[in-house]
């Protein structure tokens, strides 16, 4: 029993229409599909049923944190994302130990949300474990196990078809605690396709959904095998973990993120993923349902714009940038920036009091 459920359409997404799907809970906790059409003319996707209009106003109006109680006054639930915001690759930044200490200290309920899929809920609980930050399981939620509760509420095992995974081992472990059976991920890393006179790739027809994760090992093999589940496959679900650009893998710079290979199966297929990480509402819906906590009691807080604020904003919640990651105050202040935090802060040691 995983304790997290969620359910969306079972079919394939029509390669005739240029949709990005999301899944959130409804007013009953169960959790439906959200189709996010391409507008004509624009190359910007809007969620049919969910504003993305959330910092309209323009960055001008953002606010930088001074005062923590501002912000501690008024929330009792903190949702972190992890890559830019606790850690950068396999280092704790500065404070963030004393940080989670205090908000505990204070009764402020802690969760930990991240896009990256290469571990499972398991795998980063012993990543927090390693750096010294007492978490427990029930506060992580990986985008990993949320592509694999999807497949479990939408009851895909009882289709007896397989899931291609481009992807590591988070997925594959996730996928494993539900019984659905699957190819590819690591296994592939070293395939090479026959691109010679009369060369090609087998693949398997009993595959029925493609899952792009990150993948530090993605190679040409993986986009065709990946490809032909999606466009010769019948009804073949194409999930994306993330749309994130780039990620952390070091301290030391940004590397091109999951986005760039759910990119690549977008480029080949024509398709657009449904998506189970952030920005999608699923993830809020399951800690709002479960937990019983008030959106307005809930900070969001993170690196990225696009993914974590959006988040927050398209929830209901309060956010929080932290230039701890891949997003500058050149960024934020940009014109071209829509997309507006309650407060910003240099990292979350602000949150400490002065």
């Amino acid at each position: 029993q995983r304790g997290m459920a969620f359910v969306g359409t079972g079919g394939g997404v029509s390669a005739a229409v240029q949709t990005a799907s999301h899944v959130r809970l409804n007013s009953r906790g169960r959790a439906v599909r959200v189709v996010r059409r391409a507008v004509s003319g624009s190359s910007n996707l809007m969620p049919s049923s969910v504003s993305m209009t959330a910092g309209s106003t323009g960055a001008s109006t953002v606010k930088k944190l001074e005062d923590p109680s501002d912000l501690l006054d008024r929330i009792n639930t903190f949702i972190f994302d992890c890559d830019g915001v606790i850690w950068r690759g396999d280092s704790v930044i500065e404070r963030v130990p004393e940080v989670l200490d205090y908000l505990r200290s204070k009764g402020k309920r802690l969760f930990f949300v991240t896009n990256n899929s290469t571990k499972s809920r398991k795998g980063y609980l012993g990543k927090f474990t390693g750096l010294g930050l007492p978490v427990e399981a029930e506060e992580i939620f990986s985008s990993s196990f949320a592509a694999a509760a999807y497949l479990e509420e939408i009851n895909f095992k009882a289709t007896g078809k397989k899931v291609y995974v481009i992807g590591e081992i988070g997925i594959q472990e996730e996928l494993d605690l539900i019984g659905v059976p699957y190819i590819g991920g690591p296994e592939d890393k070293d395939k090479q396709p026959n691109m010679q006179s009369g060369g090609m790739v087998e693949h398997d027809h009993d595959v029925g959904a493609v899952i792009v994760g990150f993948d530090r090992y993605v190679n040409y093999y993986k986009i065709q095998y990946a490809q032909l589940c999606v466009n010769e496959n019948p009804g073949c679900l194409f999930i994306a973990t993330n749309l994130d650009a780039v990620t952390h893998l070091t301290d030391a710079q940004e590397w091109a993120g999951n986005g760039s290979m759910v990119g690549a199966i977008k480029g080949c297929t024509g398709r657009e993923p449904i998506v189970v990480g952030k920005p999608s509402p699923l993830m809020i819906d399951y800690i709002v349902n479960k937990y019983g906590v008030q959106r307005q009691e809930i900070c969001m807080v993170g690196d990225r714009l696009d993914t974590d604020i959006l988040f927050g904003q398209n929830n209901g919640l309060a956010s929080v940038l932290t230039m701890s990651g891949v997003t500058t105050e050149e960024k934020l202040f940009s014109p071209k920036n829509s997309i507006s935090p309650d407060y910003y802060v240099s990292s979350i040691a602000e949150f400490l009091p002065q």
